[in-house]
């Protein structure tokens, strides 16, 4: 994998533009992307500074972050709180991530998307209300695990850590997740299966493999 060094803004500018070039792929009128990483990767760095370019091109973007789709804690919890299978596999709550964010952006859609379901602090659903993307918005998703449930995403985007920072920037509490991000690797693949990789072992000089078809 050839990777050049980039600096998160101009990433942003360049997903931007490409984005602006794209028609999504399911005939709906909105653009769904990913930005998909562990936690220890700060995704919702990088998928601010799209937004914030999507919207300078004039794009309305919605956010959202899987933190908002977790499964309630009994579910979670099931076989402990630092069970790395039930983190791969049941903790984030993809069949109401394709019900409330996907399902109404298919075509033929109301566009009325849910920005999140589910408080893990205080274990309640949160009420919030929909929000309404109008057609040529842009849906950006982000958080982890994200790669291998069939999202119907126009454009991906897998900002990776070696294992060996992954480990380095994952919080003491959280190390018990290491053996979940390894079956991701195993499983999933995301280098391969991303259409956009982002090295961000150092963070303040990522790379990356640029844009298939971009040309540039």
């Amino acid at each position: 994998m050839e990777l050049r060094p980039i600096t998160w803004g101009r990433l942003a500018g360049r997903l931007a533009r490409h984005l602006d070039t794209l028609v999504p792929a399911d005939g709906s009128p909105w653009l769904k992307v990913a930005v998909d990483g562990a936690p220890a990767a700060g995704t919702g760095e990088p998928a601010g500074l799209l937004a914030e370019a999507l919207r300078a091109r004039g794009r309305v973007v919605h956010q959202v972050d899987t933190g908002g789709f977790l499964r309630p804690a009994s579910l979670r919890f099931e076989y402990g709180k630092q069970d790395a299978d039930s983190y791969f596999e049941g903790w984030f709550d993809t069949g109401a991530l394709w019900r409330e964010v996907f399902g109404p952006l298919e075509p033929g859609g109301t566009g009325r998307v849910l920005p999140d379901l589910w408080d893990p602090v205080t274990d309640r659903a949160t009420r919030s209300p929909y929000v309404e993307l109008p057609p040529g918005g842009v849906l950006l998703l982000h958080g982890p695990l994200l790669l291998g449930h069939w999202f119907p995403c126009d454009l991906t985007v897998h900002v990776r850590l070696s294992p060996g920072a992954l480990a380095r920037r994952t919080a003491e509490g959280e190390q018990w997740t290491l053996p979940a991000f390894a079956r991701y690797e195993a499983e999933v693949g995301p280098s391969q299966a991303a259409d956009v990789v982002v090295r961000a072992d150092d963070a303040q000089h990522p790379a990356w493999t640029g844009i298939p078809g971009d040309g540039e």
